[in-house]
């Protein structure tokens, strides 16, 4: 499989994929939104799977359903409405519960130690990211439309290129997402000392989650 993406082309494309991971887009808000709503721990894993989701959009262009996305505006609607509405629903889910934020830290501190919750929470908040990334119009859009044109065609082993390529901005990504979660995190640490301060940041990330879908919901497709 050497040789079969150039150096130069890797490069160029590295270069693009930072360009445009720099611009938060719906993922990195999200991270955001998760951090300021449930903390660090829930941030990180979002973020995780956030690029597994991500990357699951790659392997899928990759074998063939890029080039539905982009010639079927239909699809890529129902897609991108997807992701909206789940934003939409973890905003809301995250602003009821704005004023539990107090306890949720204590069973979270309790997990650590080895109860409370368990894997499955951790899983769920996983998934949660791997949706929102698997539906996220920018990285659909990445995907479909910039990344085929990175691939040398006349080297064969198209989906395998197109594999290996998406490597590099899930690696960016996911370093960026990181950051973006350990940030907020740490100023949702500053306003835990206080319950009221703690409940407005929380509903302050439910609202970002909540702004953030019907944005999505609303955006037009960028062809």
């Amino acid at each position: 499989m050497a040789g079969m993406v150039s150096l130069d082309r890797l490069l160029a494309f590295a270069a693009m994929s930072a360009l445009v991971i720099v611009i938060p887009g719906p993922s990195v808000l999200f991270v955001i939104g998760r951090a300021l709503a449930h903390g660090r721990r829930t941030a990180v894993a979002t973020a995780f799977g956030n690029v597994a989701g991500s990357y699951l959009m790659i392997v899928a262009v990759a074998f063939g359903l890029g080039s539905l996305l982009e010639r079927s505006a239909t699809a890529f609607l129902a897609v991108k409405l997807a992701g909206a509405a789940y934003l939409v629903f973890l905003g809301v889910q995250a602003y009821r519960h704005r004023r539990e934020l107090r306890a949720e830290a204590i069973r979270a501190a309790t997990a650590s130690g080895g109860a409370g919750r368990g894997p499955r929470g951790d899983l769920r908040t996983v998934l949660d990211g791997v949706l929102v990334g698997l539906t996220n119009p920018k990285g659909i859009v990445f995907a479909a439309a910039v990344l085929p044109q990175f691939v040398n065609h006349a080297a064969g082993h198209v989906p395998v290129q197109m594999m290996l390529l998406g490597l590099v901005p899930i690696s960016i990504g996911l370093v960026t997402d990181t950051l973006w979660a350990l940030t907020a995190s740490a100023a949702r640490t500053w306003f835990a000392r206080s319950d009221r301060r703690l409940a407005m940041v929380g509903g302050a990330g439910g609202c970002t989650m909540i702004g953030l879908g019907l944005t999505v919901a609303v955006t037009g497709r960028a062809d």
